[in-house]
């Protein structure tokens, strides 16, 4: 005998009630869906997506950053000029700084994706290569590669105020010398 489940007591008795019709009206909406979506909707992850031929290029893939006078610095060991058609294809619609991922897609067809960075140059030499700053309630805490810090770092500093920001979070990525990408998220 197949198994039929029986529709919920309340319902079968506000029926013999007359309280519903023994119909119930179609409902259109798809089982399982959401009737309504909430939260954020997650940020783009990328501003640029590009294929490009690069037949220097070896391996599977390649990080890069384009500096905002146009050099790269690149995070694998790749031959000069490698890279260069790929950052053209970039550069076609979006100009640096940016951030930079490619993976091979034949022989010598590459696919990258790149977004959007800020640069800066800081004037104190700091140690590490990893900073995080933050300032909330009139206290800083500085954290260099994972560690806590007492060092000060005006440049971070003038940054955020700069923006009108009081309380934040800065981080940072040394790029190269004195260069860092930064991202700034105010609290």
């Amino acid at each position: 005998m197949p198994f039929r489940r029986e529709r919920p007591l309340h319902e079968r008795l506000a029926e013999q009630g007359g309280l519903v019709p023994a119909e119930r009206p179609h409902d259109p909406t798809p089982r399982g869906w959401p009737l309504a979506l909430h939260g954020h909707h997650r940020p783009r992850e990328w501003d640029a997506v590009v294929s490009a031929e690069a037949p220097l290029l070896h391996g599977d893939a390649a990080h890069f950053v384009a500096l905002p006078d146009g050099t790269l610095v690149v995070e694998e060991d790749v031959a000069d000029g490698a890279l260069g058609p790929l950052a053209d294809a970039v550069e076609a619609h979006l100009a640096p700084p940016y951030r930079a991922e490619a993976v091979r897609r034949g022989a010598s067809v590459w696919a990258a994706a790149a977004r959007r960075i800020e640069v800066v140059e800081l004037l104190e030499e700091p140690e590490g290569d990893s900073l995080e700053l933050g300032v909330h309630g009139g206290e800083r805490s500085l954290v260099v590669d994972g560690e806590p810090s007492g060092a000060r770092l005006p440049s971070l500093e003038r940054l955020a105020e700069g923006r009108g920001l009081t309380e934040y979070v800065v981080r940072a990525e040394r790029l190269d010398g004195a260069l860092w990408e930064v991202a700034l998220a105010p609290l």
